[in-house]
């Protein structure tokens, strides 16, 4: 899963409140997410993390923060049972657990809560991990199912990157209950293949524009929101909802949460359902002083089957002393004299100068599949001192303009990086990326009232892609879609019961693991090649069928 590098996460620009020309007001939420040391890598996932306010009545005001996985990927609704094994970037389940408070509470804009179809499997199959070719397209973020022996399970990297195909799912208006998280909105719609109700997720999704990647453990990360000019001084509540998979402790175990039985690759991925939700609850102050405000106790946990969003108080079943884990999943800080586990401050600002704009943008190494793009730091005041941060959206197909910026169905979510003194040089690098394609990409500055630099823009095409190993059955497996498809198990079984008996069938075998990685990304790429892969695999699958092998 991608991380930023930075210890200070802020929202999309906004105009925040103002007193006087030039002034603002900014809440920092701050905390620093722990480590559970005990875990292997692949049974360690970041935590999932939502950031929200609410009145002292417990009247919802807004969303400012939570985590990409879950407000851009749609973690909350997706197709396939929420019970379905996990593991590193894995694809299907509607993981209905994740944030069932401020799944419970959030509200739309009319005071309404926000509820959304749910996603099913397009051929609504929901136990089986499998799915047919023809309704799986390219996946750019998730991963294909994996077992847990797999290499790549620890590496928490996709076996094949470049040939992962997922069923996006649709839209399902008759399933009850109605979905209380959006589907994910990083997709664009592959015709013949994805649903046509993909293209309403991005419309649906509502949440991308605070939609942040994880940030690092053990650092401390802060949450900048700069408050509407519509809200008046007075107290307020700030709620932070944490939750992480593999969780496990001896109340909420992988014995009394197991795996699914009796369905279909059963084998692959773990029972993930561990520890519920646990929630920190911070009353704060606007006025027009600073002042801040933080807790060390954790406020309760959320329901473990996310079936209501009922607060329960802290009992014994939750973890307290395992950092990374339970109520510790964010560590006691020690700053300046506080001791917290989250801490808000509430501040004016004085800024009314825009930043400079970044400089010598750059594009110093590509891969058929990374691009490592790099620019000199701008001013916070034109030329001098530091800015609050950057917003970088990348798209293909046209270039990066400020009236597409915030175009959630083409500009990929905003990416953070650490923030430089102006003149140094900063780095950041984009991945999952195709070959031969055609990007560009959009890089701004905002200070700490968000006011907003010039938009600077490059565009580069990746390279082709390299000829290398990927994992086996490649060229079957980007044919057929999936690695579980019935007729790429079939071929495995050719492959290691008939072929790597004989000396020639083991000659055969290591000429297809040499020329077939490049084959298999052409093939993976085009539905054409696809179906013409299918077309040649056809006669080899009958005989294999015929002869159970």
């Amino acid at each position: 899963m991608a991380l930023f590098t930075a210890t200070s996460i802020a929202l999309a620009p906004a105009v925040a409140a103002a007193g006087s020309p030039g002034e603002c007001h900014v809440v920092d939420v701050e905390f620093q997410p722990a480590v559970r040391l005990d875990l292997s890598p692949g049974r360690n996932p970041p935590p999932q993390i939502v950031v929200w306010v609410e009145d002292p009545n417990g009247t919802y005001i807004d969303t400012i923060f939570i985590t990409k996985q879950t407000g851009t990927h749609g973690l909350g609704n997706r197709p396939g049972r929420y019970d379905f094994n996990s593991g590193p970037l894995w694809p299907y389940g509607r993981r209905i657990t994740v944030f069932p408070v401020w799944a419970e509470r959030k509200r739309g804009t009319d005071g309404q809560p926000l509820l959304y179809d749910q996603v099913v499997f397009q051929n609504t199959d929901e136990n089986n991990l499998s799915h047919p070719f023809n309704q799986s397209s390219r996946d750019m973020h998730f991963c294909r199912p994996m077992q847990p022996t797999e290499p790549n399970w620890d590496a928490l990297t996709c076996a094949s990157p470049n040939a992962t195909f997922t069923d996006k799912g649709a839209l399902n208006p008759l399933a009850t209950p109605k979905s209380k998280y959006p589907p994910r909105q990083d997709v664009l719609r592959a015709a013949g293949m994805d649903s046509a109700s993909v293209d309403e997720y991005p419309i649906l999704n509502t949440f991308d524009a605070v939609s942040k990647a994880t940030p690092l453990p053990d650092a401390l990360a802060e949450v900048s929101w700069p408050i509407p000019d519509t809200m008046a001084a007075g107290n307020y509540v700030m709620w932070v909802e944490v939750s992480k998979e593999f969780d496990h402790n001896a109340t909420y175990s992988a014995t009394a949460y197991p795996s699914p039985t009796g369905i279909p690759w059963a084998e692959y991925g773990e029972a993930y359902r561990g520890q519920p939700s646990v929630l920190y609850k911070v009353p704060f102050t606007i006025g027009t002083t600073a002042s801040k405000a933080m807790t060390v106790d954790y406020e309760g946990y959320g329901d473990p089957d996310g079936q209501d969003g009922l607060i329960n108080p802290p009992d014994s079943t939750i973890s307290t002393s395992v950092p990374g884990s339970g109520a510790a999943r964010f560590a006691l800080v020690s700053d300046g004299g506080d001791n917290f586990r989250v801490r808000v401050t509430s501040r004016p600002e004085f800024d009314d100068a825009v930043p400079g704009s970044p400089a010598e943008l750059a594009v110093d190494t590509s891969t058929s599949s990374t691009a490592l793009v790099s620019f000199l730091a701008p001013g916070d005041d034109g030329v001098t001192g530091k800015v609050k941060g950057y917003d970088i959206r990348y798209r293909t197909g046209s270039p990066v303009t400020a009236e597409n910026f915030d175009d959630p169905q083409s500009i990929d979510p905003k990416l953070t990086l650490e923030v430089t003194d102006p003149g140094s040089t900063q780095a950041f690098t984009i991945d999952r990326l195709l070959p031969e394609t055609e990007y560009s990409v959009g890089i701004r500055a905002y200070d700490d009232c968000f006011n907003t630099g010039t938009l600077e823009v490059i565009t580069f095409k990746t390279p082709e892609r390299a000829i290398g190993e990927v994992d086996a059955c490649f060229v079957a497996t980007a044919a057929y879609g999936s690695v579980m498809a019935a007729d790429v198990q079939m071929l495995r079984h050719l492959r290691d019961s008939v072929l790597r008996k004989t000396v020639l069938g083991e000659l055969a075998v290591e000429a297809y693991y040499t020329f077939g990685p490049a084959v298999a990304g052409v093939v993976g790429e085009s539905e054409l090649l696809r179906a013409t892969a299918r077309e040649v695999l056809a006669p080899i699958v009958r005989y294999v069928r015929a002869f159970k092998l």
